[in-house]
Order: C-alpha cells, then structure tokens, then sequence
C-alpha cells in the first residue's frame, strides 16, 4: 500500500519521526486478520459518514473487496442506517449478484456502479458514495474542480465529470460507463448525481470522499464570490503528488476514525 518513496516523503515533512514513527498501515498475520480488520475499518466508515450527515434515505453506499477472494466485495445492508452499522452487517457479494455473506438485501445501484468499478480497476479495493448537499449542487454545474486550494489540488488532473445522467442507476451497462469515466483517477463528479471516489483502502477512499465533499463546498462559496484565483499547474500537480499519495490519504482517515470509536465502538461487533 505505502512505497519507500511515499513514507520519504511524508517523513520530510513530519518532525520527530526518528523518535516518535509516524503511523502506517498495519500488516497482517494472516488474511482472516485482515478481512475482520477491514471490516471493522468498512464499518467505520459508515460511521463516519453519519458524522458528516451523508445519509439520503437509501441512497448512499461504501463498499471494499474482500482480501480473501477479490473477486467479491463488502458493502452496506439496505434501509440501515450508516450511524447503526457493525461489521457483522456487512454483505458480501459477488460480480453476478450473488449474496454470500449477510443477512440483508443490497441497494442495487450500490450492485450497479460500485461492481463495475472493481471489475473495471484491479488496483482499486474501496468505493465510496453519496448524494451528499454540496456534491449534488456541484454535480448541477457539470464541470471540474478547480486548484484553488492546497486541499482541492489532491484532485487535480485526479478526477472527471461524467455528464449522462438517466434516472437512478439500474443496470450495469452504466455502471460501466461511469467506471470509463471515472478512467484512473481518484474521483468522478456524476453530473446532476452526487460524488464518487476510490482507493486502496477504504480509509483513503472515504477521506477521499469527505475531502471532495469538502473541497465542492469551496469552491461553491468562492464561485459565489467572485471570479476565482487558481493555482498554477506546475505547483498544482507537485501539490497533488504529496497529498493524494496513498499514505497521505490514508492518513487522513485515522482522525475520522478516532473520533467515530470515542464516539460509539459499536461497529466492532
């Protein structure tokens, strides 16, 4: 998950790391320890979803392909609330719509999208989204972020728009179209939608999430203002080499997740 030359560079702008190390991924025993792990981790992020207030109903989904047979993938149980999901309500799927695991139907735009995506990017393990206040208004301009912001740079040249917008997501044909959107980027803006981001872990790809939100937000605001003053792209993309990396992104979820376990540890179960 984490190159040597990542950690490098995270380490020159950390202080104290020779004495204190800086957080890392954690590595495993075997891939039962890893797939509870990540479990608890997909649970959490639901949790912290509810924090942000991400919820729209039904709408809304995460999902992580299973370490143990990644042509399978985890994701949320529908009509349950994000703020009352534990790991043992996670669903396990396969490609076809095969439930494997759990005790709960699935949203099947969740089946939709987010099967094409694993499908479509190997290098991908979690998917999140959401139909969140500021994505959706964003998502009606049908146009890219721009580096306005040290933070909105970690999309630049990191994302697209995908403009064909049909009614809620049926069939995997557009799923596929919004997987070829998406092409190898970090984020897709789904036009007249929501958001959409992945990574290599669900940490990366729901502080992804919570960072896109965040950064529409923004820029929504600044629109409103006036005319915008952007980062240049030289600066723009060193800027995104740094906090778009997979161990910054990471790194970004693990204060969400300590806030959500000092909250209600509940997603462990």
């Amino acid at each position: 998950m984490t190159t040597l030359q990542e950690a490098q560079q995270i380490k020159k702008m950390t202080i104290g790391t020779d004495k204190y190390p800086m957080p890392l991924p954690p590595k495993f025993d075997s891939k039962q320890q890893q797939q509870q792990y990540e479990k608890q981790r997909l649970a959490a992020a639901f949790r912290v979803f509810a924090h942000y207030r991400f919820d729209e109903g039904l709408a809304g989904h995460i999902t992580l392909r299973d370490c143990i047979d990644p042509d399978t993938f985890w994701v949320n149980p529908l009509a349950v609330h994000f703020s009352k999901i534990k790991a043992s309500d996670l669903v396990r799927v396969d490609h076809k719509g095969n439930i494997l695991e759990g005790k709960h139907p699935i949203n099947n735009a969740a089946f939709a999208i987010h099967s094409r995506i694993h499908h479509a990017r190997p290098d991908v393990n979690a998917v999140a989204h959401a139909h969140t206040t500021y994505g959706r208004a964003f998502s009606a301009l049908g146009q890219l972020l721009q580096p306005i912001s040290q933070d909105a740079c970690m999309f630049y040249e990191n994302h697209s728009v995908f403009d064909t917008f049909t009614g809620v997501v049926a069939d995997l044909s557009e799923g596929d179209m919004i997987a070829k959107a998406l092409q190898g980027h970090a984020a897709v803006i789904l036009q007249n939608h929501g958001l959409l981001t992945v990574g290599k872990s669900v940490d990366a790809a729901t502080a992804n999430f919570v960072m896109l939100d965040s950064c529409c937000h923004s820029q929504l605001l600044a629109q409103a203002a006036g005319d915008l003053k952007l980062i240049g792209h030289d600066i723009a993309t060193k800027t995104r080499q740094m906090n778009g990396s997979d161990l910054v992104t990471w790194g970004n979820f693990q204060p969400m997740y300590q806030v959500v376990l000092a909250q209600d540890n509940s997603f462990l179960d």
